[in-house]
């Protein structure tokens, strides 16, 4: 399939479907004409298309209809979704995919705790069988979005007796079943968009397993790869992120420049301009298959490009500009749409969520530049054993 034939389908699915008609029910059909996701089978949302070509679906439909909330359906669309591409059933897949895409059913992560965040595979959540069922106990932390959820992408402890990583089963999670239990996590800007979850005697039909049991490792690692990407390597124009606010500043107040501040704006939008165009590498690179470490790089880029420019940002504007502090439970995450001390403060979450920075150079520098690992003397201990 080329441009033209893509073209051509976007041109007979406007005929058919009103993009002023209901909202739901244009974003239904356009995921059952294929154009949702290009590259995902067809009756998946997809074509079997290349993924390049997904960019000419929304340059054709660029006026019509979104997702609702987008933010919100992050994780969702940006790891769940091609996790159960790759790992789920083909009934999966029909129960899943389609309602996440048009936003109808939230996802969240429930994959981090409060003693296994750097280290993740160290989770203690456990799931023990009981027939066609997995009993779940154990509590998760910095979920974002667990409020608005309906699904989450659980990742839990099957087998204690052998090495962490090989002990895992990934699930996923019904918010609404018995014993699932979401409580606010207060952040630096006020609002409560994290939560922490407990989950007390959770029942999971193994209906619910994504991928073997013990394989929840590989399964986990599909959505932590494809979530770097989707945090660090999504696109935008020149200019725009989270420097465009900052040059449009600039451009306003003329007599708060300085000489020093001019330089510094300029590595900073030197800075962008390389970041922009590496994930327009990256974006290349995944039309050819699965993301790899590369994505990485690129979410370590983002997180302290992202601070570095909010911080500028508020030092050329000699003002916080952030006077609200209550508490309130936050609905979408809006950079753009906010004041340079929100942005400010938000940012400092960057380098925290999808892959603390730390972790995030030891995978570029064992896994991109083939530096040594290391020493990791847990790697072959049951994770029983483990010293907790």
């Amino acid at each position: 399939m080329n441009e033209a034939e893509i073209k051509e389908r976007v041109a007979a699915f406007l005929a058919e479907h009103d993009p002023a008609g209901d909202r739901l029910e244009f974003l239904r059909a356009r995921f059952d004409a294929g154009l949702a996701w290009v590259w995902f089978p067809e009756g998946q949302g997809g074509l079997g298309a290349p993924r390049e070509l997904q960019q000419v679906v929304e340059r054709e439909l660029a006026d019509t209809p979104r997702q609702l909330h987008a933010g919100m359906l992050a994780i969702g669309l940006g790891m769940a979704a091609p996790t159960i591409l790759t790992f789920g059933t083909e009934e999966q897949k029909r129960r899943f995919l389609r309602p996440l895409w048009t936003g109808e059913e939230i996802w969240c992560q429930l994959f981090s705790e409060p003693g296994a965040g750097s280290d993740l595979a160290t989770l203690a959540t456990r799931a023990v069988r009981d027939g066609d069922e997995w009993v779940v106990d154990g509590q998760k932390v910095w979920t974002s979005g667990a409020h608005h959820s309906r699904w989450a992408i659980l990742v839990a402890r099957t087998d204690p007796d052998v090495p962490k990583h090989r002990g895992l089963t990934y699930f996923v999670c019904d918010m609404q079943a018995p014993g699932v239990e979401v409580r606010p996590l207060r952040q630096i800007t006020g609002e409560a968009e994290f939560n922490e979850v407990f989950l007390t005697g959770v029942r999971l039909p193994d209906e619910l397993r994504l991928g073997a049991v013990g394989d929840g490792w590989r399964v986990a690692q599909t959505t932590l790869m494809n979530e770097r990407v989707a945090i660090g390597g999504g696109p935008a124009r020149r200019g725009g992120g989270m420097v465009a606010p900052v040059v449009e500043a600039w451009r306003e107040h003329p007599e708060l420049r300085t000489h020093d501040l001019h330089q510094r704006l300029l590595e900073l939008w030197v800075e962008t301009e390389v970041t922009r165009l590496s994930g327009a590498r990256l974006r290349e690179q995944l039309a050819a298959g699965q993301p790899g470490p590369e994505g990485s790089g690129m979410k370590l880029s983002f997180a302290r490009l992202n601070q570095a420019v909010t911080g500028f940002d508020l030092e050329f504007r000699r003002d916080l500009g952030y006077d609200d502090w209550a508490f309130r439970r936050s609905e979408n995450v809006d950079f753009y749409g906010r004041g340079p001390g929100y942005r400010y403060l938000r940012a400092k979450g960057n380098s925290i969520e999808g892959g603390t920075s730390e972790i995030l150079r030891n995978i570029v520098a064992e896994r991109v530049l083939g530096l040594p690992s290391e020493p990791r003397v847990d790697k072959d201990v049951p994770w029983k054993d483990l010293p907790r």
